[in-house]
C-alpha cells in the first residue's frame, strides 16, 4: 500500500474505487479509495491536455474502479491529509450502477438483514472494512507466538465419521453409500497428533454447529484458533498458555491498529496484565449472590450461562479491575466426557471477557480405561471406538482450548454481533450469498 506522504512530487499510479465524483463549473474531484485510504483528484477543466480526462469524469458514477496515473502535491485546502493527486491520465476498468442497494457510508440505513444480503457493498465502509484488517493482525501475531513457541501446524478432516463432541447439534450429510458429519471442532484430531507424538500443535479452521439459535453469538459456521499441547502437569499450564497467547495478539492489535480501533469504533484495545485472575464456580456464584442478588438458576447449576458471564465480567472488574477472569471447578454432567477429573472435578476452565465465554480449556484425559469410563457415562460407545483407540498404546498427558476467532474480534470492537464480524455470517435463516 502506497504511504501517500512519502510520494510527494513523485509520479505514482493508484488504482481503486471512485467513491465520490464532483463535476464543478471549473474543476473536477474524485476521491479515489484504495484498501481504506483516500486521496483526492482533482483535474482542472481549463487545462487542455486535461480534456480527455473531463471527458471520463463527466460520465463516470460514484464506486466505479479506475486507475489513475499523475503526480502527488501538497495542497492545505485539502481536506484529505492536505494531499492531492494531479493526474495524467484516468482510465475507467468498471462502470457503477447509479444508485447502490444499500449506503456505504450509514450503517444505520439498512437493516442488518439487508446489508447481510448486499455483504460485499457493506464491506466497503469503514467500520466494516477494517474488522477483517485488525482480525488479520490478531491472528498474525498469536500465529507467531505459536510458531516462536515450536507449535506445528496441522490440517484435520472436516467431514467425520462420528460426532466431535456429543450426537447432537452436527450437520449430518450423505457421502456416498453412508453417514458423514461436518466437524463440531478438531478436538480429536487434536488429540491424535498428541498420541502421534507431536508434542504442540495448533490448527485454525472452520467449526460447524447445527445449534438452531438466533442470538448475537452464535453461527452454524465459525473459525476456530484451536491448540493442544503435551507433558503438562495440569490445567494451570494450559491457561498459562491461553494468558500469553491473547497478550501476543492484544499487543501486536494495540501497536498497529489502537489509534484507529479508537477512532472508528471508540474502543481502548486493553492489554491484560499476567497472570488473569481466577476463580471456582461456586466461589463465583455466592460472589454473584452476595453483590448482584443473583441466584443461578436450577437448570443451570454446575455450569454458566449468558446472564452469569455478563456479571462475571463485571464482578472481575469491581474486584480485580481486569477484563478477563478464569472460571474453574465445573460439574462433570456439564462437560466433555474428555476432561480428565480430579476427585469428581473436570480439571478444565472458561475464560471470560467483556462478559462473554471465550473458551473452554481443559487438561485432557489421556488413560484409556478412565477415558472408556467416562465415555460411557455419557452414553458414547462404538461411535467414537477410534477416538478412544488414539489412547491405546500410549498417550502423554496433555491438554489444550479454542477461541473463536469471530466472537474474539466481536468482544474486541465492542460490535453488537457475529453477523459483523464474519466475512459472511452463517445462521438458521441464513446460508446465501
Amino acid at each position: 500500500m502506497i504511504d501517500y506522504k512519502k510520494q510527494i512530487n513523485k509520479k505514482v499510479t493508484i488504482s481503486g474505487f471512485a467513491e465520490k465524483v464532483r463535476n464543478l463549473q471549473w474543476v473536477q474531484f474524485i476521491v479515489l479509495r484504495n484498501e481504506g485510504k483516500r486521496i483526492q483528484v482533482t483535474i482542472e477543466k481549463s487545462e487542455e491536455k486535461n480534456r480527455e480526462m473531463t471527458l471520463i469524469v463527466d460520465k463516470l458514477t460514484n464506486e466505479s474502479t479506475i486507475t489513475v496515473t499523475g503526480v502527488i502535491k501538497e495542497n492545505e485546502n485539502v481536506k484529505l491529509g492536505g494531499l492531492e493527486l494531479i493526474p495524467d491520465s484516468i482510465k475507467v476498468t468498471s462502470i457503477s450502477d447509479k444508485e447502490l442497494p444499500i449506503s456505504i457510508t450509514n450503517k444505520g440505513a439498512s437493516q442488518i438483514d439487508t446489508r447481510m444480503d448486499n455483504r460485499f457493498i457493506d464491506l466497503r465502509n469503514d467500520a466494516n472494512f477494517y474488522i477483517f484488517k485488525i482480525q488479520t493482525e490478531f491472528i498474525r501475531a498469536m500465529r507467531q507466538y505459536l510458531y516462536e513457541n515450536d507449535f506445528t501446524e496441522i490440517h484435520t478432516p472436516k467431514l467425520i465419521a462420528a460426532a466431535s463432541e456429543s450426537g447432537s447439534e452436527v450437520f449430518e450429510v450423505d457421502y456416498f453409500k453412508n453417514k458423514a458429519y461436518l466437524a463440531q471442532s478438531p478436538q480429536f484430531y487434536k488429540q491424535m497428533a498428541i498420541a502421534a507424538g507431536y508434542e504442540r500443535v495448533f490448527e485454525v479452521a472452520p467449526c460447524f454447529r447445527a445449534e438452531n439459535s438466533n442470538t448475537n453469538r452464535h453461527a452454524t459456521e465459525f473459525t476456530s484458533f484451536d491448540l493442544e499441547f503435551a507433558n503438562i502437569n495440569s490445567y494451570e499450564d494450559v491457561m498459562a498458555v491461553e494468558e500469553e497467547l491473547l497478550v501476543a495478539g492484544l499487543t501486536a492489535v494495540k501497536e498497529k491498529y489502537g489509534d484507529l480501533i479508537k477512532e472508528i469504533y471508540g474502543v481502548d484495545v486493553v492489554v491484560p496484565t499476567i497472570p488473569f485472575p481466577r476463580i471456582k464456580l461456586q466461589d463465583l456464584y455466592k460472589e454473584l449472590s452476595e453483590r448482584y442478588g443473583y441466584k443461578v438458576p436450577s437448570h443451570d447449576v454446575g455450569d454458566m450461562n449468558a446472564e452469569t458471564e455478563k456479571l462475571t465480567s463485571r464482578f472481575a472488574m469491581e474486584k480485580y479491575g481486569h477484563e478477563f477472569i478464569f472460571v474453574t471447578d465445573f460439574s462433570k454432567t456439564k462437560r466433555a466426557f474428555y476432561h480428565m477429573r480430579k476427585d469428581d472435578v473436570p480439571q478444565g476452565y472458561d475464560l471470560i471477557w467483556k462478559g462473554t465465554e471465550i473458551t473452554t480449556g481443559a487438561q485432557r484425559e489421556h488413560r484409556y480405561d478412565v477415558l472408556e469410563k467416562q465415555a460411557s457415562e455419557k452414553g458414547l460407545g462404538e461411535d467414537i471406538k477410534f477416538y478412544k483407540n488414539f489412547f491405546k498404546y500410549g498417550c502423554p498427558p496433555h491438554g489444550g482450548f479454542g477461541l473463536g476467532i469471530d466472537r474474539l474480534t466481536m468482544l474486541l470492537l465492542n460490535l453488537p454481533s457475529l453477523k459483523e464480524t464474519m466475512f459472511l455470517f452463517r445462521g438458521p435463516n441464513r446460508i446465501t450469498p
